[in-house]
């Protein structure tokens, strides 16, 4: 623990949700939930005006739509939301070396490794200013938590959302956290918290009263004293930098239950190919393959390869793949598909090129080759992908895949605009951008020529510049504390 709040953590405010608004002037204040659409799709985000309905993250769809019938259902657009968090992140990397990206929306600083503050005072100010800066750059507002501990900042921003700085001042820690839920702390999940409800225990105060050799007893020796340390307040664990990725992978939940199992075999494959996308974005190759597969009852298997030596090769992961698939009973149907690369390393075993030309000697089924090349990830979205009965799909369900709510269009007379809705044949756009007034509705034919799929437009069309930010920290004037920003002992 430090002696100084000068650990940092920032988090947006319901960032999906807020970036919509910010980039949909007809949305700003009204409930906008995004997530997966379909009939099996959950809850990324909720706006605050959502969440009042009790519309929250990881939440069925369906039960959203039950609680907040007149929201805005929109579909991610993660191209917008990573440009946002690069810009985040450039700014938390001017306030120190040692920035811990969490996700693209959350992320921990250590604010005394930058030499930007030491103090109470240094800390609050950097951090109010931090929160204008964001807000100047993107539009978009954040929570800022200061405190000796990581543990504790992640708590104090949470309690300060949304819009709002808090700061816990060292040596207050036990205090604070005393009536807080044992869920408050990291590592208890509902499991664990019933587990301990069972034993008596609903309070951080409860855990720290019941000692480390009673916590050890109900759940082991690693997680019942590391959850006693916590419970006391006591959190080493440093900021760090590199948060080396222990794998990488992806899944697709199913509208339907698929049956087919030539269709089975070529999301397989079409999952194994965004997999190795993703490992090479990152600049890594795997040793193991996993495969992962939820039946019809709700039944999850896992099915592993260990390859002769690291791969980044779509072929070889493909094939690795199909090959898990073999072992796995897929009659009474399949909700979900996932395939993922564990073992990551930074180079590739050059003769697994030759052994996967090897492997490729036993031919594909020229069905399985036809749905595979048919399959895209364009059309693959709530786990879509296109099968041999594509031919009767319907035009509304062509329509949601070739438009999905929310995302961006323009077209050749009325400009830049996004999705309202689609089906039927038809397309309904609301032609607006970030920085103008609401805009209005029109609908068109879903293969209007003037009508094409557009990319994001920037939330702030011209941001201030901040290249010089943060500018040379004066003298800590101890005990005072910026404007509006709040302190809690």
């Amino acid at each position: 623990m430090r002696a100084a709040p000068t650990i940092l953590h920032l988090d947006m405010d319901a960032f999906y949700a807020s970036a919509e608004q910010a980039a949909k002037p007809s949305l700003r204040g009204k409930p906008v939930v995004v997530g997966g659409l379909g009939p099996r799709g959950v809850v990324a985000t909720a706006s605050y005006e959502a969440r009042r309905f009790g519309v929250h993250s990881a939440m069925p769809m369906a039960q959203a739509r039950r609680l907040a019938p007149n929201a805005a259902y929109l579909v991610p657009r993660f191209t917008l939301y990573r440009t946002v968090s690069d810009q985040v992140m450039e700014l938390l990397g001017r306030l120190s070396p040692l920035v811990e990206p969490l996700s693209l929306d959350e992320a921990f600083v250590d604010l005394e490794a930058g030499g930007t503050a030491d103090d109470t005072a240094s800390a609050l100010e950097i951090g109010e200013q931090l929160r204008r800066v964001i807000e100047a750059v993107t539009g978009l507002s954040g929570s800022v938590g200061l405190a000796g501990s990581k543990m504790l900042a992640k708590i104090a921003s949470e309690e300060a959302k949304p819009n709002g700085i808090l700061l816990i001042e060292p040596g207050t820690e036990r205090e604070l956290l005393a009536p807080m839920p044992v869920r408050t702390l990291p590592g208890v999940g509902p499991a664990t918290a019933d587990h301990l409800r069972r034993a008596g225990m609903t309070t951080v105060n409860d855990l720290a009263e019941a000692g480390e050799a009673e916590l050890v007893r109900l759940l082991g020796k690693a997680h019942g004293s590391s959850l006693h340390r916590m419970a006391s307040g006591q959190d080493d664990r440093p900021v760090v930098a590199e948060r080396d990725a222990k794998s990488v992978s992806v899944e697709d939940t199913f509208d339907t239950d698929l049956h087919d199992r030539v269709r089975v075999r070529a999301e397989v494959e079409r999952l194994a190919d965004r997999c190795v996308h993703r490992l090479r974005a990152a600049g890594r190759s795997g040793r193991t393959v996993v495969l992962k597969v939820r039946r019809y009852d709700f039944s999850t298997l896992t099915r592993s390869e260990t390859l002769r030596g690291p791969s980044d090769d779509p072929t070889v992961v493909r094939e690795a793949a199909a090959r898990l698939l073999e072992a796995v009973d897929t009659t009474g149907g399949v909700r979900l598909l996932g395939v993922g690369v564990t073992g990551l390393a930074d180079f590739t075993q050059e003769d697994l090129f030759a052994q996967a030309a090897g492997e490729r000697a036993a031919a594909e089924p020229p069905e399985a080759a036809e749905t595979a090349e048919a399959s895209s990830d364009a059309a693959a979205h709530e786990g879509g992908g296109v099968d041999a009965e594509a031919a009767q799909e319907s035009a509304e369900s062509l329509a949601m895949r070739r438009w999905p709510a929310g995302h961006d269009v323009r077209h050749d007379t009325y400009g830049h605009g996004w999705v309202q809705g689609s089906g039927v044949g038809r397309v309904t756009v609301r032609f607006e951008e970030p920085e103008s007034a609401p805009g209005r509705v029109r609908t068109f034919r879903i293969d209007d020529p003037e009508l094409q799929p557009a990319d994001p437009l920037p939330l702030v069309r011209n941001p201030v510049d901040y290249s010089s930010w943060p500018a040379k920290r004066p003298k800590s004037r101890s005990g005072a504390l910026s404007p509006g920003a709040e302190s809690r002992p």
